[in-house]
């Protein structure tokens, strides 16, 4: 080998050693970026591939995280984009509030306690938690009330004279009169189709012959709803949050068992009177068919209820028959500006019998002025 040829071979083998080199240094700064929590006094990154629209992942997010009033998308994206993180989505009624997609599938302890850290840019981050219904199973069955004297206006449904909440006459072990008065309520009133309740659960079977004509559907001067980061939904039943379908159909039964209290037609021969002879209910499926969900489910659903408020839908209350011991801020925010827009939020203070000033049941123990906490008793009047 000649003297020329040895100083190619050494130029060569320099230039592959720097290579070497910057790409190790590179390597340690993809690893060491994820753990460091300062992002600050940086360029704006805007790459549409991290952020491709409807995200389709079989787990839910790990986090939630609320960024400052002042901390704009780009900003957020970026911060994100240098962690490693997906913007899921973005809460557009709760100013700030993101649901956080980590693509390393880190602990969601850890990934709160990094987003925590950004005290400059963060408000609050937290676990998105699972959510599970929390119903007993049903083991009445009453046959004995045909015997009861009606006081008022009554429907000619075949299943009424077992609805002993509606109007309680002391059978089969019960307290006379542990009922809500609805005879007496129907004096005055059988309900509003020009009212819309929405029923935060597991769906509505919107085909149920008890329901179909008291159920909501999108009307055509209303826009479909889009979403910037889930894409559009065939919102015409109502939303689906759980699955890639275009209706809430129910797969579970609680949330079509919950719709016919509120409102199955009245005085149609038909199984059960609701509360509401006329009503429309807006079905928000958010549990899947076991019954669970997860906070940003939950709060997508009420999001999308904010939305059609805002777009002339005449939303009025959100009924949530379910609960957890776990206290979500996000869940919490959410709800306020449901309150904002003027929607009550009706939530099962839960099974246990357990005094919630002492163990407190979300949403229900929510200290918010639209939230109404509803009890259950049994028909001895029993918690």
């Amino acid at each position: 080998m000649n003297r020329n040829n040895i100083w190619i071979h050494v130029g060569i083998a320099t230039i592959l050693i720097t290579i070497a080199a910057v790409l190790g240094q590179i390597s340690r700064w993809s690893v060491t970026v994820k753990d460091d929590p300062i992002v600050k006094d940086y360029p704006i990154i805007k790459d549409e591939l991290i952020y491709p629209g409807k995200i389709n992942h079989p787990r839910p997010p790990e986090v939630l995280v609320r960024f400052k009033k002042t901390v704009s998308m780009d900003t957020i994206r970026d911060v994100l984009y240098r962690n490693n993180d997906l913007l899921s989505d973005e809460i557009e009624s709760v100013p700030g509030l993101t649901v956080v997609d980590d693509l390393d599938d880190a602990d969601a302890k850890r990934i709160v306690r990094q987003y925590e850290a950004l005290t400059d840019l963060v408000d609050y981050a937290e676990v998105n938690y699972k959510i599970e219904l929390d119903d007993p199973a049903r083991s009445e069955s009453p046959r004995d009330l045909v015997l009861r004297e009606f006081t008022g206006p009554h429907p000619n449904d075949p299943q009424f004279n077992e609805q002993w909440g509606h109007y309680n006459t002391g059978a089969d072990g019960g307290t006379e009169r542990a009922d809500i008065d609805a005879l007496e309520a129907w004096k005055t009133t059988q309900g509003s189709d020009k009212v819309v309740v929405a029923v935060l659960d597991t769906g509505v079977d919107f085909t149920h012959a008890d329901l179909v004509n008291n159920m909501w559907i999108r009307p055509e001067n209303v826009p479909a709803y889009t979403d910037d980061e889930l894409g559009e939904f065939n919102d015409i039943n109502g939303y689906n949050g759980t699955d890639n379908i275009s209706d809430p159909m129910d797969d579970n039964g609680h949330g079509t068992h919950c719709a016919g209290i509120i409102g199955a037609e009245g005085d149609n021969g038909e199984g059960i009177a609701g509360i509401n002879w006329h009503v429309k209910i807006m079905p928000l499926k958010f549990l899947g068919r076991g019954g669970s969900g997860s906070v940003n489910d939950a709060i997508g659903a009420i999001n999308y209820a904010i939305d059609r408020k805002e777009h002339g839908v005449n939303v009025r209350v959100i009924s949530a028959s379910w609960g957890s011991t776990m206290k979500s801020k996000a869940l919490e925010d959410t709800i306020r500006a449901a309150g904002d827009a003027g929607i009550l939020f009706v939530a099962a203070a839960g099974n246990n019998s357990t005094n919630n000033d002492r163990w407190p049941h979300y949403p229900s123990n929510y200290d918010l002025p639209n939230v109404i906490s509803v009890a259950a008793l049994d028909r001895s009047d029993q918690v």
